[in-house]
């Protein structure tokens, strides 16, 4: 009786220790950890995620097709990424994946140049040297934001460069201006402060270019076989958002506690750059996270003029579930 009553207890305790034990999490980045990508960093270290009984592992990444890729094959449970890449993976064949979180509610593309080189909006591109990374999600939008504006491509000398180039070749004038995001700003500011310039950002949002852009994403089986999962780490993960805009340096000192080799000034602003895209008139009309309707459709609209795709070849809501964001 004796062994039996003991046999009862340690099998209680086994289940007792089954059931609280945390469920794993393989979070995929689209790029390399940097500040704006410190919100999840946050999330881990300040137990946001534990929690929620989640173990969140983050991995590296090279580029939203890559964390598509990854997601949906079920080499990473959830991650981020551009919501276009989305749609024209969806579109050239369809994956696995859906949005499940906006993350950015203003598209972060925008050209970089310098104070005094005669580029003051975008109309000005003309006759001039811009360079670009090959890889770029901007690439696509490129010729339809110059068309929209009432531009033409032709007049525009375009290269191609490393990212690590882009910065440097604008502050020795090699080009007059480059393509990227506005969360690198902070990065080309401090290139351009040692050659004595002054960095100008026209971000495209100014232009016309509406949208939704870094999105938060989850495999079709995730959402099949574990919802309640992805309910618990959009919860933690707004958490750790809304602290990370409060404080963006505890943010950064976050990201470098589990990424050394990250500098904590350059993180911190970063990360502040970033803002802007999470937290805007958008956000608070819809609330963050959403996937408004509408401006959906516009994000597909510009992707499809980008890609020649006809208005018809995908319909953009059957790439969202806004089932696990918390009600309002």
């Amino acid at each position: 009786m004796k062994n039996r009553f003991a046999w009862i207890a340690a099998a209680m305790m086994f289940a007792s220790m089954s059931s609280s034990a945390a469920d794993s999490i393989i979070f995929q980045l689209d790029w390399l950890p940097g500040g704006d990508k410190a919100a999840v960093y946050l999330g881990v270290q300040k137990g946001y995620f534990k929690d929620e009984g989640l173990e969140v592992t983050i991995k590296p990444g090279r580029g939203s097709s890559d964390a598509i890729t990854k997601i949906g094959t079920g080499a990473a449970d959830l991650g981020t990424g551009g919501i276009g890449a989305l749609m024209m993976a969806a579109a050239e064949g369809g994956a696995p994946v859906k949005a499940v979180m906006s993350i950015y509610s203003k598209q972060p593309d925008a050209i970089f140049t310098v104070k005094g080189s005669g580029i003051t909006a975008l109309k000005d591109v003309a006759g001039h040297k811009i360079a670009t990374a090959p890889f770029s999600s901007s690439n696509t939008i490129w010729p339809v934001m110059l068309t929209a504006n009432g531009l033409d491509l032709t007049k525009v000398q375009m290269l191609n460069a490393d990212v690590p180039a882009l910065a440097p070749m604008l502050a020795t004038g090699k080009v007059d201006a480059t393509i990227g995001w506005v969360t690198t700003g902070p990065a080309f500011e401090a290139v351009l402060k040692e050659a004595g310039k002054q960095l100008v950002m026209l971000p495209w949002s100014e232009y016309g270019l509406d949208g939704y852009g870094l999105s938060l994403f989850a495999s079709e089986k995730m959402i099949k076989e574990r919802p309640q999962v992805i309910t618990r780490f959009l919860r933690a993960y707004i958490k750790a958002t809304l602290a990370s805009i409060q404080d963006p340096a505890a943010a950064a000192a976050a990201l470098k506690s589990m990424v050394p080799e990250a500098d904590l000034t350059a993180a911190t602003a970063e990360y502040r750059a970033s803002v802007p895209l999470m937290k805007n008139p958008i956000s608070d009309r819809d609330g963050m996270g959403a996937f408004e309707p509408k401006l959906l459709k516009a994000t597909w609209e510009w992707v499809a003029k980008a890609k020649n795709y006809p208005a018809n070849k995908i319909d953009p809501e059957a790439l969202v579930d806004r089932s696990f964001l918390p009600k309002k």
